[in-house]
């Protein structure tokens, strides 16, 4: 097994040069997921002047540099769009909306349970 199971970060080989490289990239992932937060998840296209370590769920019908990266987690990093695919469980708040959500394995919904009346 070369990357961890459930945040596919890459493992150090024991003959592996350059072993700072795959430190550094496990450290920016766990940087963008734990605690998760992005700036919003309506945006189908990245910002024209991303703050470094911006991070965003894409929206549906994706363009520009996050075709086909729909509701993954996008983060500014270095200058260049880094992606992360959710799996079910993963918890993001929603800066611009100040709400909590969920992925359940195919969408991020609400996390908060619906108000019976």
């Amino acid at each position: 097994m070369d990357f961890t199971q459930h945040l596919d970060l890459p493992f150090l080989m024991p003959a592996q040069a350059q072993k700072h490289v795959t430190l550094n990239e496990s450290l920016l992932a766990l940087d963008t997921l734990v605690h998760l937060a992005v700036e919003d998840r309506d945006l189908a296209a990245p910002p024209g002047s991303p703050v470094e370590g911006a991070r965003y769920i894409v929206a549906a019908t994706a363009t520009g540099a996050w075709v086909g990266r729909e509701d993954d987690i996008a983060t500014f990093e270095d200058g260049a769009w880094a992606f992360r695919r959710p799996v079910e469980g993963w918890r993001a708040w929603i800066s611009d909306e100040d709400c909590l959500v969920v992925f359940d394995g195919a969408d991020w919904i609400d996390a908060a349970p619906e108000e019976v009346a």
